[in-house]
């Protein structure tokens, strides 16, 4: 594949925007590469609006997630913007039985899985354990502990060997995760067991405060070569080159050769959290760099060079838009909170006595916050 060399990597600049595998330029011009081609030759005009409109969609769920956190809806929101190319465009080459492993900043994954407006934002709000059932869309619950689903995938795709199908693991991860010990044992495993697994590294440039140079000082798509994993590293703001790479990554782990690994360099425009704050540790430059790059305006000079971005287009796109993020802020504004005993329904499928045991516990203690009789008769 192009940009392979990274087996035996060249650079000091694990931030190098340059050294990347790439079908769209920054300002929408659609070049040749030899090997991603012959994997996106079916994407036509029709195509390419349907990722304009999954990127679009996406970051409209992402603005109303956190406006509805500053406004007290939500606990917290991860934001996505700058991320959505390489979400939507590798999902959308994931077959419907195959299984993707999220992180908590993949929106775009779980809308391409066919996620609903209140699965965006239940679970930020804190009124389940999870906000769908996993089989129901073939993605796994959003992971917070740092690059623990990757070896969730591996699992998963070590029991798809066992049951003699064809389907195919997705493990999604930030940067800051390729340094855990749960993604390199993750690696080891899928190597030695030829796992039909894919890894997906975001490398959005900043682990929190933290940018990439401190833990990687070349590209990280030169680290699964080590482990015997092929690898590819692309421009992460490229929506026809993740989905290229995608797809050849997935014909690589469906046809038995074991897993492959990507790494999409783009970036995160807004904060890690809704909780943290960029500005203290990201200069103002750097930020509107990669403001240029913007993933969206990219496949739109793409479509207006080509005549194929109309108004009326544009005018769906926005009203489908405005219908979904007012979807997601009825289901967060209209979520009913449980009674707090109920955190343990569900927890097992059959009750027991230790858990019945931390029940009435519990429900002793809540009996301690009840007004008083005195309280009630004011």
């Amino acid at each position: 594949m192009t940009k392979m060399h990274t087996l035996t990597p060249h650079t000091d600049h694990a931030t190098d925007v340059d050294d990347v595998a790439r079908l769209v330029t920054e300002d929408g011009d659609r070049i040749p590469d030899p090997e991603l081609d012959r994997w996106v030759a079916d994407i036509d005009a029709e195509a390419l609006r349907g990722l304009y409109r999954d990127m679009m969609l996406v970051r409209r769920i992402d603005s109303e997630g956190i406006a509805l956190q500053r406004q007290g809806q939500l606990g917290l929101w991860a934001p996505c913007q700058g991320q959505e190319a390489v979400q939507v465009g590798t999902a959308r080459a994931l077959r419907r039985d195959d299984f993707a492993f999220p992180s908590y900043r993949e929106i775009g994954v779980q809308h391409v899985r066919g996620a609903k407006p209140a699965d965006f934002v239940i679970a930020w709000r804190g009124e389940e354990h999870s906000t769908y059932n996993p089989y129901d869309i073939g993605t796994a619950t959003p992971q917070i502990i740092i690059g623990a689903q990757s070896l969730h995938a591996v699992g998963y795709a070590m029991g798809i060997q066992r049951d003699g199908t064809d389907q195919v693991a997705a493990a999604y991860f930030g940067d800051g995760a390729s340094s855990q010990g749960d993604v390199n044992e993750a690696m080891v495993f899928a190597s030695s067991f030829r796992a039909p697994v894919v890894f997906v590294c975001t490398n959005n440039q900043w682990a929190i405060s933290e940018p990439v140079t401190v833990q990687a000082r070349f590209p990280i798509a030169g680290r699964a070569p080590g482990f015997g994993i092929p690898s590819l590293r692309i421009d992460g703001n490229d929506v026809l080159a993740s989905l290229a790479a995608m797809r050849w990554a997935i014909a690589h782990a469906r046809s038995g050769k074991g897993p492959a690994f990507i790494e999409a360099v783009t970036y995160r425009m807004g904060p890690h959290t809704t909780s943290d704050d960029p500005t203290r540790y990201r200069a103002k430059d750097e930020v509107e760099r990669w403001r240029r790059r913007d993933p969206i305006a990219r496949v739109e000079a793409l479509l207006r060079s080509q005549n194929e971005f109309g108004e009326d287009f544009q005018a769906d796109v926005a009203a489908d838009a405005d219908r979904l993020g007012a979807a997601v802020r009825a289901a967060a504004l209209g979520a009913v909170s449980r009674e707090p005993i109920g955190i343990f329904d569900h927890v097992y499928e059959e009750p027991h006595t230790g858990l019945a045991e931390q029940r009435e516990h519990f429900a002793a203690y809540l009996s301690g916050f009840a007004p008083s009789d005195a309280e009630v008769g004011r």
